[in-house]
């Protein structure tokens, strides 16, 4: 957020207040969802606050080692005897690297009471070969 004595070459512009003044209503602004990550010794666990949206709502996507929640909701609403007719639409997304440590396969996603709960299955780590010495001719 910009101070209000906020210096342009050593100047002060007073007109920099109105900045951050119009921004909500003119630009969208998505919010992250609050994410609670834990880590067993067989699991990664992600607890999303997604209050407001239902299941259809949401959608996740695991892509070149990326995890990403995308939850869009729109709400519309008519009336007939003087037309009034209001839209609303809110939109929320995040991304997490999870790289290749996770079972793909094995992912599961449950939504109850406005909390999505991610479980992503370790992936066994692959055993390295044993040593081997190797004769230098």
């Amino acid at each position: 957020m910009k101070h209000y004595l906020q210096t342009n070459n050593n100047r002060y512009d007073p007109f920099d207040v109105f900045d951050d003044f119009w921004r909500p209503m003119f630009f969208e602004e998505t919010k992250e969802p609050r994410t609670n990550i834990r880590e067993t010794e067989t699991d990664y666990l992600l607890d999303l606050a997604l209050a407001g949206y239902n299941k259809d709502d949401i959608k996740v996507t695991l892509e070149n080692g990326y995890l990403t929640v995308n939850a869009t909701r729109t709400e519309k609403e008519e009336h007939t005897d003087k037309y009034l007719r209001r839209e609303i639409s809110e939109s929320t997304s995040r991304s997490y690297y999870v790289g290749t440590d996770v079972t793909k396969d094995q992912i599961k996603a449950k939504f109850s009471n406005g909390m999505l709960h991610l479980t992503l299955p370790k992936e066994t780590p692959k055993k390295l070969p044993d040593s081997k010495l190797i004769d230098v001719e």
